[in-house]
């Protein structure tokens, strides 16, 4: 197929590499020539532009940009592209964007891939970045079986695990264990800065290793994003917050309680738990 992309950094860049690989002919906007040369360099697309009209002559579009602007981008789309091309997104919130998209255009499928590092831009761009890892589809009652279709059939060779659920359902899922973890994990590093003693705070840093490392990597990535997340699906993540809020509250009386035991229990109970989730 033709397929255009729409926003060239990790994740745009990365599906470019990779379909590009499985012998479709990619062509990417972006906002800045310096990305689309870059992209070029990389083997991402095989054409970019900072016009919209380039995408005049796709089968499908993966809009790619933060959350934020997929709305408007697909409004300027719109003139440029016919009728059958089918668009979709990449964006981590999907109820309000299929709310805002499926009504103005009829062959739009709400997409998320579960999948991403903490590096950002074209440069950060990987082949099989999407590899074994969860790519969401939110279709609606009113999608197109055949847009669908067009969309697994790019995905599917790039060896991801697909996944149809309501865009509600989505998000509050997504809020458990991806942007709950987001605001924990800064909340975290933010916990340790607010050490007083700087001989302290300075050997913390020195003794950090594995498991700060694994408990603060996602707290440390791209600050657009987390607020992105938590604008634009406020009630699940404020949700997920509070009951957070009421676990931490329980372990903190457990201790203060000296309740062993118990303490014991419930961490033999998430010890259990976690494979269910990995």
């Amino acid at each position: 197929m033709k397929v255009g992309i729409v926003g060239l950094g990790l994740i745009g860049g990365s599906l470019g590499l990779d379909l590009r690989s499985q012998g479709h002919t990619v062509l990417g906007v972006s906002r800045k020539a310096r990305t689309c040369e870059l992209a070029i360099a990389r083997g991402a697309v095989d054409e970019a532009d900072s016009d919209l009209a380039l995408m005049a002559d796709v089968d499908a579009i993966f809009v790619c940009t933060p959350i934020v602007h997929i709305l408007t981008t697909v409004q300027q789309l719109i003139p440029h592209i016919s009728l059958d091309t089918v668009v979709t997104d990449v964006g981590s919130v999907k109820a309000s964007i299929v709310k805002d998209l499926s009504p103005i255009w009829k062959n739009f499928v709400g997409g998320h891939p579960m999948a991403g590092t903490a590096e950002s831009g074209i440069e950060a761009a990987l082949h099989g970045l999407f590899a074994g890892n969860p790519y969401v589809l939110t279709p609606t009652d009113v999608t197109p079986k055949s847009a669908v279709e067009r969309i697994e059939t790019l995905l599917r060779p790039l060896q991801v695990k697909l996944f149809h659920c309501q865009p509600e359902e989505h998000d509050r899922a997504v809020a458990w264990i991806s942007h709950l973890p987001v605001m924990t994990s800064a909340s975290l590093i933010s916990a340790c800065l607010s050490e007083s003693d700087q001989a302290v705070l300075n050997l913390a840093k020195m003794l950090a290793s594995s498991g700060f490392r694994d408990t603060s990597r996602v707290g440390g990535g791209n600050p657009e994003l987390g607020v992105m997340m938590a604008r634009f699906n406020k009630s699940e993540v404020l949700r997920s917050l509070s009951v957070y809020r009421d676990r931490l509250d329980h372990i903190t009386q457990l201790i203060e309680q000296e309740k062993w035991e118990e303490l014991q229990a419930e961490l033999e109970k998430t010890q259990a738990a976690r494979s269910d989730f990995l």
